[in-house]
């Protein structure tokens, strides 16, 4: 497109618009001419200064816009650079630093939308069209002022694992009320399962009962198991549940009392493999209505259990999974001995295979009865079998450990000494790809093993091995636990791991896109038990800094309602997908009952649905009017069009 194809589009009074162009380190500018863009920029009306940067968003970049917004050569705002979702906030807060309204911004994605997916003439003049036509919207931008709600001080933590503890231990020192809800008996979740945790071999059960101790005894914390939710609604800041707790499925006269055990000093109160039993367990049937400002969710994980037959599972009672075997473990009094025995078998060889139901590839791995596959790593197997093998070489070194994998991923501190202790050991490895897994048959051959393992192993150039084992462990993978009803009625984003999925990894990481309801641990992603800690107390930070001032501020970008128009049709309530979010209600003019349509700003998402249906024109958006589209659409309309 050439420069004197752009044409003169009206400007909206006498705004002065400053246009700022980022190379993204090449990102953008190795596709698109940058320079040829801030010339043809210089020309667009109302434009007063267009400038690049190699990186708009760094502190240099920011400047730019701040000094020109303080000595008075612009009064409006265009930045052209990566997705708005990465860095809308940093331009937002450098505008306000500079003493200017920050909704007096609009951003161009040329990064995404132009150079990722075009080159040469076609991404320079695409990148043109579409910062010409922001800089045409940023002519009709107004101060808008952010939403003011009032924040119930509470917070409830869904899920009480030490993810949960956590979480609420933290609000709780920082002096905010908090509701743990937790649908089992117990608290400890997942990590009551374990024995110990690689690679410090620290008791879980002393990790669950510190926690447990701590929010059971502040006052703080309101803890209800046997609970679930079963309605939700509301908002950042005023959200409405319904808790619907029910007795628990089994007899709880012999369960310790933690309450009691804790005087004695003791730590009977943890029921192994459990977890921790308060004492304040429901003795009836009951639904209880609570009024919160922020939701945790911290509703963990479950272990992949294994189709019938996979690697010999279900079909050989000595084929089992790693969290099983950790509980058999956990029974054997920690004395050396020549041998490992479980269940009074005597264990001279013992097989573990990595990666069972993690790391799957379509055409290669069964999909579950819904076509799903677990393509992800679940991160923390391979540590956990580690430990394992070492503790059982070190303790019963008469028993031959083979590990059976496909890679090695033992990140973290600590966590490679363990791989290495296991070569010292002489655990024996064995590497096979996802084309040719390991065979498990019943040993027909010498000996009296129940079972033998084939693999081509890659480790001696795709030599065949039978490995006779007396039993063999799956590490199984981490899934999220199901929590199909939240996602529905709070209408949760899920990736495509069927993880809940946050806002962004690095900026946004324990966010949903809805205000207010936050993310904790293994509901998120598979993580260790130190970084569902991290999360947590990420997430808890996260959620005073919502509650601290004790209301949200929330952007303006929102229906609004021209009353004057408006003839209370209803066709934008219905059409309306937040409920809530808009109504009608009844108002008097000039002595006569009419309806008129009215926003709850707090509820709307600023979706424009609304807008769209009004017969009568009497609803705009803030911060996306109909005129500022009208603009948009005339100054592409009036550059040169472009197949792209």
């Amino acid at each position: 497109m050439a420069e004197e194809k752009i044409e003169k589009t009206a400007q909206a009074g006498k705004e002065k618009v400053g246009v700022y162009i980022c190379y993204c380190g090449g990102n953008i500018s190795d596709h698109v001419d940058v320079e040829k863009i801030r010339e043809r920029m210089e020309k667009v009306p109302g434009v007063a200064v267009a400038r690049t940067n190699m990186f708009m968003c760094s502190d240099p970049g920011q400047e730019l816009i701040m000094e020109d917004l303080k000595d008075g050569t612009i009064d409006r705002v265009v930045v052209a650079s990566c997705a708005p979702s990465l860095h809308e906030t940093t331009f937002r807060d450098a505008i306000s630093r500079a003493g200017a309204n920050p909704y007096i911004y609009e951003h161009a994605n040329i990064r995404e939308q132009v150079s990722w997916v075009h080159h040469g003439d076609t991404a320079t003049d695409k990148a043109t069209l579409l910062i010409s036509a922001a800089a045409a919207k940023a002519g009709y931008l107004k101060p808008l002022e952010p939403i003011r709600v009032d924040a119930r001080h509470h917070a409830t933590i869904i899920g009480a694992g030490i993810a949960g503890m956590k979480a609420a231990k933290d609000l709780a020192d920082l002096g905010i009320e908090v509701l743990i809800v937790e649908k089992s008996p117990f608290l400890g979740g997942r990590l009551s399962r374990l024995d110990r945790l690689a690679p410090t071999g620290e008791k879980a059960s002393d990790i669950i009962m510190e926690l447990a101790s701590q929010i059971l005894d502040n006052p703080m914390i309101t803890i209800l198991t046997c609970a679930e939710v079963k309605d939700f609604g509301g908002y950042v800041g005023n959200f409405d549940l319904e808790i619907k707790r029910d007795l628990p499925k089994f007899q709880t006269q012999n369960l310790p009392d933690l309450q009691k055990e804790k005087s004695k000093g003791g730590h009977d109160g943890y029921i192994k493999f459990k977890g921790v039993c308060p004492d304040a367990l429901p003795e009836k049937e009951e639904n209880i209505k609570v009024e919160t400002g922020v939701i945790i969710l911290a509703t963990g994980f479950s272990s992949y259990v294994p189709v019938q037959g996979e690697y010999g599972y279900g079909d050989h009672e000595d084929v089992i999974t790693l969290p099983d075997f950790i509980e058999k473990m956990a029974d054997i009094p920690e004395n050396k001995s020549s041998h490992l025995k479980i269940n009074g078998k005597v264990i001279r060889s013992l097989g573990i295979i990595h990666c069972v139901g993690s790391r799957q590839i379509p055409g290669i791995h069964s999909e579950d009865e819904k076509g799903y596959l677990n393509e992800y790593c679940s991160r923390t197997c391979c540590s956990a079998s580690l430990y394992a093998a070492n503790k059982i070489r070190e303790q019963y070194p008469k028993t031959r450990v083979f590990e059976f994998y496909r890679d090695i991923r033992t990140y973290g501190r600590g966590q490679e000494e363990l791989y290495t202790q296991a070569g010292k050991n002489k655990v024996v490895f064995l590497r096979f790809d996802a084309e040719n897994a390991p065979e498990v048959e019943t040993n027909t051959g010498p000996g009296t093993y129940p079972l033998k393992v084939k693999v081509n192993d890659g480790l001696t150039f795709g030599e065949e091995i039978e490995v006779p084992v007396d039993m063999l462990v799956l590490a199984t993978a981490m899934e999220p636990d199901p929590v199909t009803k939240l996602v529905e009625k709070m209408k949760l984003p899920v990736g495509v791991d069927k993880f809940l999925l946050e806002v962004h990894p690095k900026l946004r990481p324990v966010e949903l896109p809805i205000k207010g309801i936050l993310l904790a641990g293994t509901c998120q992603a598979p993580m260790d038990a130190g970084e569902v800690c991290n999360a947590a107390s990420a997430a808890a930070v996260k959620a005073a800094g919502v509650l601290g001032k004790g209301y949200i501020e929330l952007d303006p970008f929102v229906a609004e309602v021209n009353p004057e128009k408006c003839k209370g049709t209803g066709e934008c309530v219905s059409t309306c997908p937040n409920e809530g979010a808009i109504d009608l209600v009844q108002t008097k003019i000039n002595g006569k009952k009419v309806q008129k349509a009215k926003v709850t700003p707090a509820l709307c998402v600023g979706c424009g649905a609304c807008v769209a249906v009004c017969p009568e024109n009497a609803i705009d958006i803030n911060g996306w009017t109909l005129k500022q589209y009208e603009a948009m659409v005339d100054q592409i309309v009036a550059d040169k069009p472009m197949a792209v």
